[in-house]
This record gives structure tokens, sequence and C-alpha cells, in this order.
């Protein structure tokens, strides 16, 4: 099932994720539907809360990007109750963008090397560490899962030119050809 995408605004999206136990309901139909709705959006990494769900689960399939970085090729995964428990290495910058943040696209730095522990979809515990591009792509996914958003990690000055754009996306100000949840709005 594909579903719609929680978009910037939303408090889930600012909520920390809860772990889920291997009986959680649903769970392997939960983890295909956060692939196939994020290849339908075409997107290489999708966390639960995204789709309006506040568990620690997300998935990655860096397929897309293996043109760019030959290994993500094959870097395809669910990840459930992930922890990382260990950053190290330099900070390095790259341009990020989110499923959840409509055509915004910003430099992030973030740590080069991650330690992180996870069951997949087997419900078989990981214990495995990441650098480069499959640690950022992790490292972006697992912010969704504390509630933080990459325009957060941006800095002082970016932050406050981003202000406007991001309220307007948060009023539904873009377009996309996937089907979207705004925040609903209070009345005042």
């Amino acid at each position: 099932m594909i579903y719609p995408i929680v978009v910037y605004g939303h408090p889930v999206l600012r909520k920390i994720a809860e772990d889920v136990d291997k009986d959680y309901p649903g769970l392997h139909q939960l983890i295909d539907d956060l692939f196939e709705t994020m290849y339908h959006a075409e997107g290489i990494g999708l966390a639960a809360p995204q789709i309006g769900k506040s568990v620690r689960i997300f998935v990655i399939d860096g397929g897309p990007a293996a043109e760019d970085d030959p290994s993500m090729a094959d870097f395809r995964k669910a990840f459930i109750n992930a922890h990382i428990t260990e950053r190290s290495g330099e900070l390095l910058p790259m341009t990020e963008g989110c499923l959840s943040i409509p055509n915004l696209r910003e430099e992030v730095n973030r740590q080069s090397h991650i330690k992180i522990e996870y069951y997949d979809q087997d419900w078989e515990y990981h214990e495995e560490t990441y650098e480069g591009y499959k640690a950022r792509v992790i490292l972006h996914e697992y912010d969704h899962l504390d509630g933080v958003m990459f325009t957060d990690r941006v800095g002082p000055l970016r932050k406050r030119l981003l202000k406007g754009k991001l309220n307007a996306i948060s009023k539904g100000v873009f377009e996309v050809d996937y089907k979207t949840i705004l925040p609903v709005r209070k009345n005042k």
C-alpha cells in the first residue's frame, strides 16, 4: 500500500518514535509499505514517522544512488528499533533533500562513520558500522526517529533564510508527484 507522505510542520515528524516488539501488528506489511511508498515517491530512504507512524522503523534502498556511489548498488535494508551507538570521523558537507520537505535541498554536515544496532525484517539483531554515503543516508533517516529534520542541521543564517520556504511547505505550497498529508491548521 502506498501511503501519503507527511509534510514539514506535522507534529508526528517532531515526536521521538517508539521501539516495537517482534509481534508489532502488521510489521512485515508496514515494511513492505514503506518500501513501496518510498519507491513511488522516488526516494532512497523513508522512516515510519514520514507516513504518520511514530515507530522506530526506516527503510533504505541505495540503488538509485549507485551511479554516484557504486557501494550503494545493493544497499537495501529495513532497520527496526535502530539505535546509533557511535558517531565518529570528520564532519562532511553534502546536499540533502527529504520527501517530507518537498523541493528543498540544503548542505548538511554529518559525521562520516557510525555504529548502529538494529533488527532486520526477520527480527535478526545486527550491530554494524557504516561510513561515507551509507552512513549519511542512515543518519538522515535515523534523525526522523528522533524528531529531527535535516533543516535542523543547517547553520543559523540558513535556518533564518529557510523559514519562509518551510512555512510555505507546511501550508501546501509545493508540487510533487506523490500524495502528502499537511499539518492541521488551527483557526485563530
